[in-house]
């Protein structure tokens, strides 16, 4: 019997892990060298210990393998006193929900919002699922190109108006990834009167807000004026506060959006894990003391890789926040796949190519701070001995 998948998943240009694995194999075995994976985003830092107790104490209540059908009270009461206390904004109960990771609202928000034909913004570069969601619900996509000589930040003006009219939905995220760029104040002026003008859906990813290193603190989406007209803002425990295995993020703000995508997801889903909310609860309550210290740890992280590898002879561009390094590659390469291939097979270390994140990621590639000092150091010894910058 032969069987056919459905036509949505040719939207999913996934990369293949195998061919990946296999060619950290042949390196490993060539060499006799492992090889220093920057490729994958996810922190090696644990959570607070309050967070690992919360949730294993939760998980030994039998009340937390019920059905979670809302937010536990104590999860919304504590998600409304961190955004007031943290950004000054205001939550009503209605204008909140808890979700499983912000790529669970990340992977649904098209479907809840976008019919057919309908035409989404992305950025360019992008976080993967951004590129793949509105396809998977039918929709059409329009690239806004970050360009390194305006920041990389959103050109509202470079949008042909046609476009700007048609669009529904439009994705944001600042602090970025890949870029660890930042916005300002009037970048969030111009995004609301934008998308106002053209009755826009505004998402906004907030993953690393606690992670902003040499300037103010970054802030919500919500904290300008007019922004709950036009829309929402994902906000995750995954970077800030290492609870990336213990899936919990939130979505605040336009509470006729929070209702849409609530009515989309009672039907198909459940609430978070109790016992992971009651971690989530503990991780807000001990916020001021974890995440300073991991801002601080990231931060001495960026300036050690910026500092080896420019003893490398590789000169990179420090990023003002996140937990990634945006690096531009070599003049003599011309695309970031193939650079990529030959740190890996030249000198032992991974990267993730540019051209993952888009078009605009070709004369790049990222690399994630989770990897120990002594990696870091051997990477650049590496890439040094190897001559390939």
């Amino acid at each position: 019997m032969n069987f056919t998948a459905a036509k949505r998943l040719n939207a999913i240009d996934s990369p293949s892990f195998s061919e990946l694995f296999e060619a950290k194999k042949q390196y490993t075995g060539k060499t006799g060298q492992e090889v220093i994976d920057f490729s994958i985003g996810s922190s090696n830092i644990p959570p607070h210990e309050s967070v690992k107790k919360a949730l294993a104490d939760a998980a030994l209540s039998d009340q937390s393998y019920q059905y979670s059908l809302s937010a536990l009270p104590e999860t919304a009461e504590a998600v409304q006193k961190w955004y007031k206390n943290r950004y000054g904004v205001e939550l009503a109960s209605d204008e909140l929900v808890t979700l499983k990771g912000s790529q669970e609202a990340l992977s649904h928000i098209p479907m809840a919002f976008c019919d057919p034909g309908d035409l989404v913004l992305i950025p360019d570069p992008y976080y993967p699922i951004y590129g793949t969601a509105p396809k998977l619900a039918g929709a059409d996509i329009f690239f806004m190109p970050l360009k390194e000589e305006n920041g990389y930040l959103i050109d509202f003006e470079a949008i042909p108006d046609e476009v700007a009219r048609k669009a529904k939905l439009m994705y944001v995220s600042y602090p970025n990834n890949p870029t660890g760029k930042t916005a300002p104040d009037s970048f969030y002026e111009q995004l609301i009167r934008f998308a106002k003008k053209n009755e826009i859906i505004v998402l906004h990813d907030n993953a690393y807000s606690e992670l902003v290193f040499d300037q103010k603190p970054g802030k919500s989406f919500l904290s300008y004026e007019g922004a709950r007209e036009v829309g929402f803002e994902l906000n995750s425990f995954s970077k800030s506060y290492s609870m990336g295995g213990a899936r919990l993020a939130v979505m605040v703000g336009n509470r006729e959006l929070i209702s849409c995508y609530n009515k989309l997801m009672n039907m198909i889903d459940f609430q978070a894990f109790g016992a992971v909310q009651k971690a989530g609860i503990s991780a807000l309550e001990h916020a001021h003391e974890f995440v300073p210290a991991l801002r601080q740890e990231y931060k001495r992280r960026r300036d050690l890789f910026i500092e080896q590898f420019r003893k490398a002879g590789w000169d990179i561009e420090a990023p003002e926040a996140t937990m990634f390094v945006w690096a531009k590659i070599p003049d003599q390469y011309t695309d970031s796949a193939q650079f990529n291939q030959i740190l890996l097979e030249r000198a032992g270390v991974l990267a993730n190519a540019g051209t993952s994140f888009g078009n605009e990621g070709k004369r790049h590639v990222r690399f994630a701070l989770v990897r120990s000092d002594k990696e870091v150091i051997e990477a650049a010894c590496r890439i040094k001995k190897a001559q390939i910058v």
